[in-house]
């Protein structure tokens, strides 16, 4: 059946920004769908809010929407493209959800309309509400555990009485197991069916008899028009039924899955497909096995692409996204060929000869206040998947791959923490599901507690006796002389896993000296690829992981090499805007010749697409296997060595820069990056240049900065060398206060177990400037001294808030421009000092007519992405250029650097955070970054770009209702011109009563005035923020931390807003650029345009 010809113009939904359970795997099938739709001849219209991604670059589509995802925007978008079909499966539970928004206002899927395509309002319906699927399933003869609907309280109640203790509650349209939860009491239920019902758009639950500690499974399917169904891959999860996919270890393919037992999953995922009805593309069906007595219960099933398709994707190589948005055009299955095989069809299901273990990555240390539990609703913000030709191998490859200070399942320094736990304990914690999990089920099993901890856990026994050969090797070699391990010894060891590290550690040696002995037995990586077919069929694409044989299956080549280092596993300041400058790079030095090389280890990115680079390596970013890499495109280009670009992922691969050859890294030098980094260094050269910086100081010891902190004066902002996305700043007010961030630098806490504090990574101390405005710069330095200035960022909030965390805008809004001139100056001055080579950012605040530096990173920023769609110039393509010795001017005259574009347009980016998944995290911001991804808002005025941030982020301004102020003294005076709008705007005013009587002094008066919550006696009579917050009489909270005695009021006021899901604001400025644009909302109609008119490209 060939590709429809009957549609040209279809219209791709995005998903918006990062959040937790809706990651860059949806970059990455979007990406997919974008290129390909485009090369089949499709004209592609793209919507979606994220800056970040690369899909939203104008290149990938030929109209690109960075505009919120609601239904009144995509409304206002195919009014003005007119598409023939609106493809919402590439796009996540947003991308549905809108989908079945615009089906219900009778704009898609409805004849006259845009078909709805890949699948139908019906089978989302059918797949995402849970009566009718649980109604679906029994029709076919499937079993589902035992269950009911509820869409209040009082149904809800009835359901429970039917069923009884303990349940799960699973709401219907929503993302992650939001609002999902485990009850085990009737004071548990009442709780989690309220916030199940919150969380689901259509205030729909399903409340099941509890399956917690069955075995759970996913299938990825696919199906065509022509009813070819195929299995891409199963995938099992290590951890039993209780703990959410997307937070358990699982590993691919399925591993403990009899073979009766895996037909009999895969008939029941095709009948679920074909009883939902989706005609074309790929869904992910969810099941559980009872490990008594083998009975299989569905679960669920998502009727899109999702998280898993991704990993699926990476651990086959087959492309499901690509396929899906062909199958949606007409294609079948057997017309599609295997890209990696050239030989097979798509139809073929793929079969693999190797393990894949993904394991997420938490934050748990960002968010203060978390209990660090995992349960069914997901709480993790990335993964990393690692590939071996055994479980343990895999498993260990994946531990490394997290970045968390571990080298593999103990056997390393971090184990050190069990050395004063008792058995008894141990096992308790085990019986817990948290991120330690794992560790500790190492240890118990060191310990020989091995059917103890199965019983604690649930875990299935083989996994359990897989991992005890890894104990049971350690063993073998612990306090041996890594001298005497023989050749078979040192194969068997990395058959396993073992990284160079762990045999250090367990030969009390160094990992230099265990490189060196194991390089000469003559056991180095072979590196293998993923085929699809279990080598049944030559692979034509190199993408490769490592293993321990005989055959390296690395092509020989002559021409130069580009090793570039990803970013790893998505984290809190480390996110997709890195993922977008890798790609670039390879992209970009791909068309300029270079033969690309890719070595990442995350899943879900755009980099670690086997056709983004000429070669793809999924390994850990860890010293050892950057080497093995190295050393691999060394012998296959005949001994010439690859350059490294090390400043495009982030801190990860800056971190390594020093770590390897520095000959071989492009760009930027290794001791230039060390000079920005260290803080000692870095305060030399600004004072060289008379470069003013805050006062302050540096500091290894708690005595060094309370010494500083004298100096300088209370408060002071502490910042640790070599880290990313503010990790561990504070502004801290007292002497008892920084010794307590002292100590949880040097000893406690996760940037402890990371490495601590030391004279190579000292800590800054310096002066608080309260009140400032925060600025940021990104450039681009050539080998001649060129500087180009891409773009000066001026944030919205004051110094105080990370700038991940704050919204900025491009142009400035509020900077003379004499600022500007300094700051540009500045700017240059400094890139010429380090030297650099490429793209570098710099952080700045102005505090009335002082210009201080904070700091400089001689790499790619999380802003690089921002800046290029709002200028029009793609900085990572041009910086990574000139990492390998193109000039600027040469870039100009190629047309690949351009001048920004001056379209008379604002830029606002906004940041995106996780609170409503943590209601008991107070959502105060602060100087250690907590957004998980971004938004842009883009229109004529700042404040018109403004409010669309907000809406783009999830923030609803207020447009009727009361509007609660509470503000700390010296936000009071901004606080009037809020009022004051507030009032122009129609909406109502409660206030404390130091807010109010401020006000009123002012002839500002409030409708009322309420007390603080800390001063709330039994048998008060004013009400409280919180009651009214949680009655539902306020609409928007705005909320501006106060000095250390009022904190305990604003917290809770914070908090019960989140848990009530009433939008917040905690910044004076974010309440004034919010009333701000409102006002200038209400004067005309929102407009959209797309970012190829705003480029003046069309």
């Amino acid at each position: 059946m060939p590709r429809r010809d009957d549609i040209h113009n279809i219209l791709i939904i995005g998903s918006g920004p990062i959040v937790i359970g809706q990651a860059c795997e949806f970059d990455y099938s979007g990406t997919q769908a974008c290129r390909v739709l485009r090369s089949e001849g499709y004209r592609v219209v793209l919507a979606n809010s994220n800056p970040a991604t690369i899909m939203t670059d104008p290149d990938f589509a030929d109209r690109t929407y960075i505009e919120p995802l609601t239904p009144d925007i995509l409304e206002r978008i195919i009014a003005r493209e007119k598409p023939d079909a609106v493809l919402p499966t590439l796009g996540g539970q947003t991308g549905l959800n809108l989908a079945m928004a615009l089906f219900e206002r009778g704009v898609v899927g409805v004849p006259g309309t845009p078909e709805l395509i890949g699948a139908n309002a019906e089978a989302i319906a059918t797949a995402e509400d849970r009566d009718r699927f649980k109604q679906a399933m029994l029709e076919i003869g499937l079993s589902v555990p035992r269950s009911g609907i509820a869409h209040s309280m009082e149904e809800a109640e009835r359901v429970l009485a039917d069923i009884g203790l303990p349940v799960i509650i699973r709401p219907a349209y929503i993302l992650g197991g939001r609002g999902t939860g485990i009850a085990n009491t009737l004071e548990e239920f009442r709780a989690v069916a309220a916030n199940g019902l919150d969380a689901s758009p259509i205030r729909e639950i399903l409340i099941e008899t509890s399956i917690v500690g069955w075995k759970e499974y996913e299938l990825e399917v696919m199906r065509d028009r022509r009813d070819n169904c195929v299995i891409i891959c199963s995938i099992e999860n290590l951890d039993p039924m209780g703990v959410h996919t997307g937070d358990s270890i699982t590993v691919a393919p399925a591993q403990t899955l009899s073979d009766h037992e895996y037909q009999a999953m895969r008939d029941a995922a095709f009948a679920c497909i074909r009883r939902v009805g989706v005609e074309t593309g790929g869904s992910n069906v969810q099941f559980a096995l009872n490990p008594e007595n083998g009975d299989m219960v569905v679960i669920e099933m998502n009727p899109r692409v999702s998280r898993s398709s991704a990993l699926a994707s990476k651990a086959t190589g087959f492309p499901i996204a690509k396929i899906a948005a062909k199958l949606a055009v007409g294609y079948t299955l057997d017309e599609i060929p295997n890209d990696i095989t050239l030989k097979t069809p798509a139809s073929f299901e793929p079969t693999i000869d190797y393990v894949v273990t993904k394991i997420p990555r938490w934050a748990f240390e960002k968010l203060p206040g978390t209990r660090g539990v995992l349960g069914t609703q997901m709480q993790s913000v990335g993964e990393v998947m690692a590939i071996g030709r055994t479980f343990p191998e895999s498993l260990q490859k994946g531990l490394r791959s997290l970045e968390q200070g571990r080298l593999g399942l103990n056997a390393d320094a971090g184990e050190a923490v069990f050395s004063s736990v008792n058995d008894r304990d141990l096992l308790a914690a085990a019986s817990v599901p948290t991120p330690e999990r794992i560790f500790q089920v190492g240890e118990a099993l060191r310990r020989g507690l091995s059917a103890e901890v199965q019983e604690a856990t649930r875990i299935d026994p083989w996994f359990l006796d897989q991992m005890s050969m890894i104990v049971e090797e350690r063993a073998v070699i612990e306090g041996t002389p890594a001298a005497a391990i023989s050749r078979a010894q040192w194969r068997r060891l990395k058959r396993l896993g073992f990284s160079d590290g762990q045999v250090a550690h367990l030969t009390r040696s160094t990992e230099d000296e265990v490189r060196s002995l194991r390089e000469t037995a003559g056991v180095v990586p072979t590196y293998k690829t993923v085929d699809t077919c279990s080598a049944e069929f030559e692979a034509n694409t190199p993408y490769h992981y490592s293993s321990y044989e005989d055959e390296n299956e690395v092509r020989s080549s002559d021409r130069q090499r580009v090793l570039i280092l990803g970013s790893g596993p998505n984290r809190i300041g480390q996110g997709i805007e890195f993922d977008y400058c890798c790609v670039h790079a390879s992209f970009a030095l791909r068309d300029a010749g270079f033969e690309t090389v890719m070595l990442n280890c995350n899943p879900e990115t755009v980099s670690t697409d086997y056709d983004t680079s000429d070669r793809l390596y999924f390994e850990p970013l860890t010293r050892e296997d950057v080497l093995n890499v190295i050393a691999a495109e060394t012998a296959a280009a005949g001994g010439r060595p690859p350059r490294v670009i090390v400043s495009l992922g982030g801190q990860t691969p800056l971190k390594l820069s020093g770590q390897i050859p520095p000959e071989l890294v492009a760009g930027t030098s290794p001791e230039s990056i060390d000079l920005a980094e260290d803080r000692e260094k870095w305060n030399a050269l600004c004072n060289r240049l008379s470069i003013p910086q805050p006062p302050g100081g540096t500091a290894v010891t708690v005595d060094e900065a309370r010494a500083i902190a004298t100096r300088v004066g209370f408060p002071v902002l502490v910042r640790p060398s070599y880290v990313l996305g503010g990790r561990a700043m504070q502004i801290v007010h007292d002497v008892p206060s920084l010794e307590r961030a002292m100590e949880e630098l040097s000893r406690f806490g996760s940037l402890g177990r990371e490495g601590g504090l030391s004279a190579e990574r000292p800590v800054l101390v310096d002066r608080f400037l309260a009140g400032a405005t925060e600025v940021d710069v990104d450039a681009i330095r050539d080998a001649t001294g060129e500087v180009v200035i891409g773009g000066v960022m001026e944030h919205v909030e004051e110094a105080g808030v990370h700038s991940g965390d704050s919204a900025c805008a491009i142009p400035p809004q509020t900077l003379p421009r004499w600022v500007v001139e300094v700051i540009e100056a500045y700017t240059r001055a400094i890139a010429d000092a380090l030297d650099v080579r490429g793209l570098i950012n710099v952080q700045y605040a102005v505090a009335g007519t002082a210009v201080y530096v904070i700091e400089a990173n001689p790499r790619a920023s999380r802003t690089v992405p921002f800046v290029a769609k709002a200028t029009g110039v793609p900085l990572a393509k041009v910086a990574s250029r000139v990492m390998l010795g193109a000039t600027l001017e040469e870039l100009r005259r190629e047309g690949l650097l351009t001048s920004p574009v001056q379209g008379g347009h604002v830029s606002v980016k906004e940041a995106v955070l996780p609170f409503n998944r943590f209601p008991e995290v107070d959502t105060a911001l602060g100087p250690e970054m907590r957004s998980t991804g971004e938004v842009m808002g883009i229109d004529r005025s700042f404040g018109r770009a403004f409010v669309k941030s907000q809406t783009a982020a999830g923030t609803v301004l207020p447009e009727s209702g009361t509007v609660f102020l509470s503000l700390n003294d010296a936000d009071k005076p901004a606080g009037l011109v809020v009022a004051k709008r507030l009032r122009e705007l129609g909406l109502g005013i409660t206030a404390t009563t130091g807010t109010a009587d401020y006000l009123a002094k002012f002839g500002q008066k409030v409708d009322s005035v309420i007390g603080k919550v800390s001063e709330m006696r039994d048998g008060a009579v004013m009400e409280n923020a919180v009651d009214l917050i949680t009655k539902g009489a306020i609409t928007f909270v705005v909320n501006t931390p106060h000095g250390r005695g009022s904190r305990e009021d604003g917290e809770a006021i914070r908090k019960t807003a989140n848990a009530n899901r009433i939008p917040s604001v905690t910044t004076v400025e974010a309440a004034l650029a919010a009333v701000n644009g409102l006002a200038e909302q209400r004067e005309s109609e929102t407009e959209v345009r797309s970012l190829q008119e705003y480029h003046g490209r069309v």
